[in-house]
């Protein structure tokens, strides 16, 4: 099973970033020991700064490879939301020397992810909206009318260099308000009103 994760896909996030907007789909990937359930997380020793990115997911539903966007859709049924940490001074380190962001991005527990999958057929993606709370604070608010790259792009396009499995996961990218989680908060997204993840931060 593996856990892709999408770049700069919205166009705000990358402004918030300091990035330029991408020409195809960015994509890197996360251990499956990066999967944590809801609950608790435990704040990493090796990072002082450690930041959320809420983002939609999706998981593959069958095995796919070289798949066209007309056919990407066949394969995903549900979505359901997850949290891309990152650890953020070491993504800069990483990035000033020009090495590989995995210690930022791909250390355990660095992907919470719901157990509640909603079905495609029993919500309009285009009208979808989802939003992560921090200690009841609105920090994020997406919506996936405005994703640079549709979900059907990014299975085409990951596919033509990737087999896609059954399990697989893709987190879709993150919008706009990223920032610093700290020990004591408590992190809440929801899709449409419906609470599906909520996290303490210990």
């Amino acid at each position: 099973m593996k856990i892709i994760c999408i770049g700069r896909n919205y166009a705000a996030h990358a402004k918030e970033m300091n990035s330029d907007l991408p020409t195809e789909p960015l994509y890197f990937l996360k251990p499956d020991t990066a999967l944590l359930k809801e609950g608790h997380f435990y704040f990493p020793q090796f990072t002082s700064d450690l930041h959320f990115e809420c983002e939609l997911v999706v998981r593959i539903e069958k095995v796919g490879k070289h798949i066209s966007p007309t056919f990407a859709h066949k394969y995903y049924t549900h979505f359901t939301l997850g949290i891309d940490f990152t650890a953020r001074d070491i993504q800069q380190q990483c990035k000033e020397k020009g090495l590989p962001w995995e210690r930022a991005k791909g250390f355990d527990h660095s992907a919470p992810l719901s157990s509640t999958w909603i079905p495609k057929t029993e919500i309009d993606l285009m009208g979808a909206e989802f939003k992560l709370f921090q200690n009841d604070i609105l920090r994020q608010t997406g919506n996936p009318k405005d994703f640079i790259f549709s979900i059907d792009q990014i299975i085409a396009y990951v596919s033509q260099y990737m087999t896609l499995k059954t399990g697989d996961l893709i987190f879709t990218g993150t919008p706009a308000g990223v920032g610093p989680v700290a020990i004591g908060d408590v992190l809440r997204a929801e899709l449409n009103g419906q609470t599906l993840l909520e996290l303490q931060i210990k």
